[in-house]
């Protein structure tokens, strides 16, 4: 049976209200939406307190207008909550929508959202902050503060991100020494980066393990062994190709929990495209049945590269 789309609130960033592109998809869902309602959270609000009145106004069916960020951020105040999370993707790159297969386009994104199923899924959460896609420690964080100079100069281009991860490893300097604990033990590296995956979606795109791992609620680690800055580019060249090797390029971890030290107080994490600095030791673990989403129909599913 169809969602009522009294029920729906759909919650978007401000900063789509004056991208055209934007405004025009948001628009188009809305009129496909019919008596649903549009809110956005204001600069300087947290998105958290526009998601909470929402929830506190009776919607049942809360619909992120926006990227993969925005996804997270309602996500995370929606956590534990009954009410569904639907996604209406605007980024540039959409993962967690990729993953649930819904369409790009806004008007048959919109449909899949009033003809889908609500689902109860497991999240990942670092230091109680949920990530739906994938958080990590180390350069990728740096890449992401990186790419909002490059967003700021350039826009929001694909090719900016690409080379804002260019830009970031040529000025790479050492890899960070970690200590990774979980019930199996104590394991001390050194590497640039450690990157936690929740997406299946991401793992097959790149060619790597850990999607059996994932549907079985695990957390899939990746440790890698790049340590100078032009073994990191021969690495992420290997990523794109579909080649990285376990063993060789990097090691995998799958666990339901595992803490990382690296004995320094506050470190920047990077989670869904978002970062912030949270104390160490960092707490990585899966919620159960934590998040309520909208799953499309069979017939409303498109499979994108």
């Amino acid at each position: 049976m169809p969602i009522d789309p009294a029920s729906i609130c759909v919650i978007a960033n401000p900063g789509s209200g004056r991208n055209t592109r934007d405004a025009e998809a948001i628009d188009a869902a809305m009129a496909v939406f019919g008596g649903a309602t549009l809110r956005r959270w204001q600069p300087g609000q947290d998105l958290a307190d526009t998601v909470r009145q929402a929830l506190d106004d009776g919607f049942t069916t809360i619909v992120a207008a926006g990227g993969d960020g925005t996804v997270m951020g309602v996500a995370n105040a929606m956590k534990g909550s009954d009410a569904a999370l639907g996604v209406l993707p605007l980024g540039t790159f959409n993962y967690f929508a990729r993953g649930l297969e819904f369409p790009q386009e806004p008007e048959p994104a919109a449909r899949a959202i009033l003809n889908g199923d609500p689902h109860r899924i497991a999240v990942g959460t670092v230091n109680g902050q949920v990530f739906l896609n994938n958080a990590s420690i180390g350069i990728y964080p740096a890449i992401l503060k990186q790419r909002e100079t490059v967003y700021k100069r350039w826009g929001r281009w694909r090719i900016a991100a690409h080379w804002s991860v260019l830009k970031t490893f040529l000025r790479y300097r050492k890899p960070w020494t970690m200590t990774l604990i979980t019930d199996e033990g104590t394991r001390t590296v050194r590497t640039p980066l450690v990157f936690v995956a929740r997406s299946a979606y991401q793992l097959e795109r790149f060619g790597l393990p850990g999607m059996e791992e994932i549907s079985n609620d695990d957390l899939v680690l990746f440790i890698s062994h790049a340590e100078g800055k032009w073994a990191l580019i021969k690495t992420t060249w290997r990523l794109c190709m579909g080649t990285v090797k376990l063993g060789r390029d990097i090691d995998l971890i799958h666990t339901r929990a595992i803490s990382i030290d690296t004995n320094g107080g506050k470190l920047l994490v990077a989670y869904d495209g978002e970062k912030s600095r949270m104390p160490t030791p960092l707490e990585f673990a899966i919620e159960p049945d934590a998040l309520s989403i909208i799953i499309p129909r069979k017939a409303d599913r498109v499979v994108t590269a």
